[in-house]
């Protein structure tokens, strides 16, 4: 089973309420706006702001859905 791309057209980020974007090579789901990096633990992302992984300035991303 892998994730469900389908579910990006529900999903918000927790913080902002905005987009989130699929980076499928590190499984996480990404908040641009935020900086934060929310990672997928078996096909289930884990949207808690306390489990975010904080982004660099220079990281981009490239949306795969």
């Amino acid at each position: 089973m892998a994730f469900d791309t389908k579910l990006m057209e529900i999903l918000a980020c927790p913080v902002c309420k905005g987009k989130l974007d699929y980076d499928k090579e590190a499984k996480e789901l990404i908040c641009n706006f935020d900086r934060l990096a929310y990672r997928i633990e078996k096909d289930i992302p884990v949207l808690l702001e306390g489990e975010a992984r904080e982004l660099s300035s220079s990281h981009s991303t490239q949306q795969d859905s």
